[in-house]
């Protein structure tokens, strides 16, 4: 059973990645053998011999672990309305309580070839209304060959180190700028596939592609309705005729040991398809990411510890001529729309259960006829305060500092309650 904490459960795709997939195949098919004798016990009876064959029986899938998160957020800002400085979907929605995450988890082997995820979300909008999404539903393979390894479904793109995390794993109350203003308020996921390949090299090192659907609205800035808020004009319908319709997300990642205590991860993620400002118009995102961090040698319960992460991306969002939403009237240029921001943030854990964070968000975009306003420049400063009482539940209190070019600064103050029910994915080193 493995949680949030910090100093619990960090491990993820590390140099131990194709051990881990071979140990998952085995530990299948172990149950699959076991599945299958207590099948042949339960059906012959008392005192009877084992029949010399009986007919097939489900490989696994014998168990399932379920886990229940909740967050609960309360807090107050100097914006009376938060929802312009607040932009994720998971963030805190208005001036009061919000319950702005619970999600229900699911995951178990499917069979020896074959590991299920799945992850409902229920929250409440800043009216108090109930929506439920299914935020990630997927497989991954545990048997292939060559260090490769597929995963399908509906899922989080592997775009630099946050967009694929959960909230209950952020360090933070809220997301990123940064990846608010690239991603949309969901981040960065649709349906479709993703081929990893640990690459043989003497430290860890990790090449994948997603190629996956490029409408709806979690793909913000491509053939989403919403990304109209970027170029000002008037989407156009797009088919999926060829590959390029589609949403091609590569990267890589490399972490090396620095110290006995001391680790170091780099990565650069991709994301290239195309929008709805025109029948050939294009999206390029690119980004460039890292994580380090200092343990004790003498770490009790994985503290003390220091850690730095941080991300960096810009996009160019190419943009037809095209009637103006404002104004139908105007019809826009040709151009091509620039937009880079990045964050950093450091966490200290001062003691067991114990962490201090602090974090830097800045964000900017070009200046674009009949374009949002609040694309312009801005910045975020961020210090936090978490206590975990156990490793399934946890205390944060947060102060956001907001400066928005052209509408000047917020003060806002949010506490963060979670607690967690069950089983739960171990998190991301």
């Amino acid at each position: 059973m493995l949680c949030n904490s910090p100093m619990i459960g960090q491990q993820q795709d590390t140099a131990a990645s194709k051990q881990q997939r071979a140990l998952d195949s085995l530990a299948a098919r172990v149950a699959a053998l076991q599945t299958r004798l207590d099948s042949i016990a339960s059906a012959a009876p008392a005192g009877a011999a084992a029949p010399a064959q009986t007919a097939p029986v489900r490989a696994s899938g014998a168990y399932m672990n379920v886990g229940f998160d909740a967050l609960t957020v309360g807090g107050w800002s100097s914006l009376r309305d938060v929802r312009p400085i607040l932009l994720g979907d998971h963030d805190p929605k208005v001036r009061g309580f919000t319950i702005p995450n619970t999600e229900l988890t699911l995951d178990g082997a499917v069979d020896p070839y074959f590991k299920g995820f799945s992850n409902i979300v229920f929250k409440l909008d800043e009216n108090g209304e109930t929506g439920v999404e299914l935020e990630e539903a997927y497989v991954l393979t545990t048997s292939l060959p060559a260090n490769l390894q597929f995963k399908i479904g509906q899922f989080f793109t592997e775009f630099g180190r946050q967009n694929s995390q959960h909230p209950h794993a952020w360090a933070f109350v809220d997301q990123p700028v940064v990846l608010s203003r690239m991603f949309g308020p969901d981040g960065l996921r649709s349906q479709g596939v993703r081929l990893s390949w640990l690459v043989p090299t003497p430290f860890y090192t990790e090449a994948m592609v997603t190629v996956a659907n490029s409408t709806n609205g979690t793909t913000f800035s491509f053939r989403s309705g919403e990304s109209s808020g970027i170029h000002g004009g008037v989407p156009v319908e797009r088919s999926v005729a060829g590959f390029r319709d589609l949403l091609i997300v590569p990267r890589v990642s490399s972490s090396f040991d620095l110290t006995e205590t001391q680790t170091l991860l780099v990565g650069a993620s991709g994301a290239l398809g195309p929008n709805n400002s025109g029948p050939d118009a294009q999206t390029r995102i690119f980004g460039v990411d890292g994580y380090w961090k200092w343990k004790s040698a003498t770490a009790a319960a994985g503290f003390p510890f220091l850690s730095f992460q941080a991300e960096a991306m810009t996009r160019q969002y190419e943009a037809d001529a095209r009637p103006a939403v404002a104004d139908p009237t105007v019809v826009l240029p040709v151009q091509t729309i620039a937009d880079r921001g990045a964050y950093g943030q450091i966490l200290w854990g001062i003691r067991p259960r114990i962490v201090a964070g602090l974090r830097a968000d800045v964000a900017n975009g070009d200046d674009a006829p009949f374009a949002t306003p609040f694309r312009g420049e801005r910045v975020r400063l961020s210090p936090n305060f978490t206590w975990y009482p156990t490793e399934f539940s946890k205390f944060r209190l947060q102060y956001n500092y907001d400066n928005r070019k052209g509408f000047g600064s917020d003060h806002s103050l949010w506490a963060q309650f979670e607690f967690i029910l069950g089983a739960h994915a171990a998190h991301r080193f």
